[in-house]
């Protein structure tokens, strides 16, 4: 009786052991731990990967140091995951590193890196060009006559930042000549405290400077705390994505003028989604409709998913989109 009752333990065992082993196992790199973005972002991960019985992490580098990130994803490489994720600080920093994981049989998948050449598939939920004329149009509506405006980004090196910045800076320039951008752009839009302080620096050496583009979560956060503190409400103008529990109280308060964004919680969940279909051996095909994404319509040349999952940021809109997490 014993005997049978280990060997049905010893068979149990055997059982979780082949399920635990077989599961999907999937790392996300992103630019920065710790901030409300990617906090947001690391919950869609955990939620979908319970959801689909995966193992998945998010890991957020102490800083927005594309070596960290490029550590980060040598350590999943060594750990022999499945699935590698990357919101990308430095996409020719991460090229030789992604191409190491890809040769070693790892699934790649990319958010807000449409430039990068060694991925199975990288994924937008809002197009550059789109995006960029948005926040554009945004800024064009709340300043009246001539003036300046300055441009913020994660860094020099994130291209999909710089793309959006390209793309509002050309619409403003052919719709709106009155408005001259402030030196070129600024790449402080990942951190509060620069940001904020780069935006004081630049309103005390320019009288004529009526607005901020931030793209990067904490750019229009810290440009609003420094509209707040020189008392230039209704003067000087921020737009760009923000997170709205971050930003709502300083949206009413008209210090934070609005934007638009994404849901970041629903690109992690995209993240695991995808991993897991891919890992899977399942095909993306056109017209399939993928969680989190819609129907979709890939770019099989340049490997890219691009959609339009729009939020608008403003006064009557943050309070809700902050109650559900973002």
């Amino acid at each position: 009786m014993k005997k049978l009752l280990a060997c049905a333990s010893a068979v149990a065992f055997t059982a979780v052991f082949a399920t635990a082993a077989s599961a999907t196992e999937i790392g996300v790199v992103v630019k920065i731990g710790g901030i409300p973005w990617f906090n947001a972002m690391e919950d869609g991960i955990k939620r979908q990967a319970e959801a689909l019985g995966v193992d998945a992490e998010m890991i957020g580098p102490t800083s927005a140091d594309p070596a960290l990130q490029v550590q980060a994803i040598e350590d999943l490489i060594a750990k022999g995951v499945d699935v590698i994720g990357v919101v990308p600080n430095d996409e020719k920093a991460l090229e030789p590193v992604l191409k190491k994981a890809r040769d070693a049989g790892i699934i790649v998948i990319a958010h807000e890196g449409p430039g990068l050449e060694n991925v199975d598939w990288d994924f937008e939920l809002a197009s550059a060009q789109g995006f960029g004329e948005a926040h554009a149009k945004l800024l064009s509506e709340k300043i009246e006559g001539p003036g300046k405006y300055a441009v913020y980004v994660g860094s020099l090196t994130v291209p999909l930042h710089n793309a959006w910045a390209d793309a509002a800076v050309a619409w403003l320039t052919e719709n709106r000549p009155d408005l001259e951008p402030v030196g070129d752009r600024y790449g402080v839009a990942e951190n509060v405290d620069e940001s904020r302080k780069t935006a004081l620096d630049l309103m005390a050496a320019n009288p004529d400077l009526k607005g901020f583009l931030g793209f990067g979560s904490q750019g229009p956060i810290g440009a609003g705390r420094a509209i707040d503190e020189r008392k230039m409400s209704g003067k000087v103008f921020v737009v760009g994505p923000f997170s709205p529990g971050q930003g709502a109280r300083m949206v009413h308060q008209g210090v934070l003028t609005g934007g638009y964004m994404w849901n970041p919680a629903q690109a992690g969940e995209v993240f695991v989604t995808l991993g897991k279909m891919l890992a899977d051996g399942e095909e993306i095909t056109d017209g399939m409709d993928i969680p989190g994404l819609g129907v979709v319509h890939p770019d099989f040349e340049g490997r890219d998913i691009i959609t339009d999952n729009l939020l608008e940021l403003n006064d009557s809109s943050v309070d809700d989109l902050a109650d559900k997490g973002l």
